[in-house]
């Protein structure tokens, strides 16, 4: 299957609820690479590469987030995979 990505930036109460901890542990689940961070903003950025299907699934559990966070809105664009990553990481 080839290879696809989506770079996501969640909106709402996004930061000090688990939600990068929450992404990264469904992302490796799934078997994505890729990174989710918070942005100065209030916003999480969320990059992933891997397959379609399994993209679309961490799609619907960012949406949902962890138990604490609240998802107002998910901007998303599908991109082409940059390459170079070896793991789904927290960046700061």
């Amino acid at each position: 299957m080839a290879v696809k990505a989506i770079h996501a930036f969640v909106s709402g109460r996004v930061q000090g609820v688990g939600y990068r901890a929450f992404t990264r542990k469904v992302a490796r689940e799934l078997g994505l690479v890729g990174f989710v961070r918070n942005l100065p903003d209030g916003r999480v950025e969320v990059y992933a590469e891997g397959e379609e299907e399994k993209l679309q699934e961490l799609l619907r559990h960012l949406k949902k987030g962890p138990y604490f966070a609240r998802v107002d809105s998910i901007e998303v664009t599908t991109t082409e995979p940059r390459g170079g990553y070896e793991e789904f990481v927290i960046t700061y």
